[in-house]
């Protein structure tokens, strides 16, 4: 995973747990501005998220945000 994904990653975790709390899902989209300016990144994001740890759509933004502290 790219430093610069990583860290896209983990600031959009602490600012969805900032404002609705621990329990709050997020979705590979939600690093990602509306429109796919940039393919590659959102592929490199989807198969880390698809692929690798096969994880369902929505996720708990904690616990992503413990995968990508780890890599």
């Amino acid at each position: 995973m790219t430093p610069s994904l990583k860290a896209k990653i983990i600031e959009v975790c602490d600012k969805k747990i900032s404002q609705k709390g621990t329990s709050v899902g997020v979705s590979f989209y939600a690093f990602f501005k509306n429109k796919n300016d940039n393919p590659e990144l959102l592929m490199e994001a989807a198969t880390w998220w698809i692929e690798t740890h096969q994880l369902d759509h929505f996720e708990k933004a904690v616990k992503i945000k413990d995968l990508v502290k780890d890599l």
